[in-house]
């Protein structure tokens, strides 16, 4: 007696409706929802460029701020077995979005249900009792006021094991924009952000690129968590938010801190 094969489970292709879900969850707020459309191609294969740079490895991966999962389907091929991907998006619609991303995806099949995890929390407050070899940040940093984006690189240094390799993403021409089109007090968080990611950067980027055929075109940075503890010198740099913010930028010698 013949057997019929077994229907195969197509990757869940992105949905037309998922642009329309991110721009009304931008609607209800922006300031935590970063993006008005999903990233593009480039952008997705800039983000995951240190996986593919091991790839075969068994690596423990984390995402953050996944969105609709525009990045999470480009990292799901390229787990090999023995990998680890925690996803963690604090919005829990996109988060069931998601969920429903990992357990359509043709790639998963037959591998253990916890090779990939969504976790509907904000990552600072993610605990998985692991450490990661590649972190991939989708979070809107410049939406942030100072203290919340060095709260989330403290956290993702933490999170990194020595050697481990952090990714994320800032669009092209953000800061001109804004000062033409938000307000003073606006304006001035946003350099005060720059400021406190340009001094992680000197500190840990390996290198950066520009997706040109992102819309709108996005600069991803690779920074790298020292092999060695840095140990924090707990002074920081105050600077005034004015209305609308809070202060504080972490002066050169509190920079990184990696809670080691």
């Amino acid at each position: 007696m013949s057997h019929s094969p077994a229907p195969r489970r197509r990757i869940p292709a992105p949905r037309p409706a998922d642009g329309f879900m991110l721009l009304l969850e931008a609607a209800r707020d922006l300031r935590t929802v970063g993006a008005v459309a999903p990233s593009g191609k480039a952008l997705a294969r800039a983000l995951t460029e240190p996986v593919r740079a091991q790839a075969g490895q068994p690596l423990d991966i984390l995402e953050a701020g996944a969105g609709t999962g525009a990045v999470t389907r480009t990292l799901i091929p390229q787990l090999a077995p023995g990998s680890r991907l925690d996803v963690a998006e604090a919005n829990p619609r996109f988060a069931h979005r998601l969920s429903e991303l990992v357990r359509a995806h043709p790639h998963l099949a037959g591998r253990p249900p916890e090779q990939v995890r969504v976790h509907d929390v904000h990552v600072e407050r993610l605990e998985t009792g692991r450490r990661y070899d590649v972190i991939v940040s989708g979070l809107p940093f410049t939406n942030f006021s100072p203290h919340h984006v060095e709260a989330i690189m403290d956290r993702y240094l933490e999170l990194l094991r020595p050697g481990g390799t952090l990714t994320y993403f800032a669009y092209r021409g953000t800061g001109r924009a804004r000062a033409l089109l938000a307000s003073p007090a606006q304006a001035h968080r946003h350099r005060a952000v720059e400021r406190l990611l340009a001094a992680y950067r000197d500190r840990c980027a390996t290198g950066r690129r520009t997706a040109w055929a992102n819309l709108p075109p996005a600069t991803v940075w690779q920074l790298r968590r020292p092999a060695y503890a840095v140990e924090h010198s707990g002074t920081r740099a105050a600077t005034a938010e004015g209305a609308g913010g809070a202060g504080g930028v972490p002066g050169p010698a509190g920079v990184p801190r990696t809670g080691l």
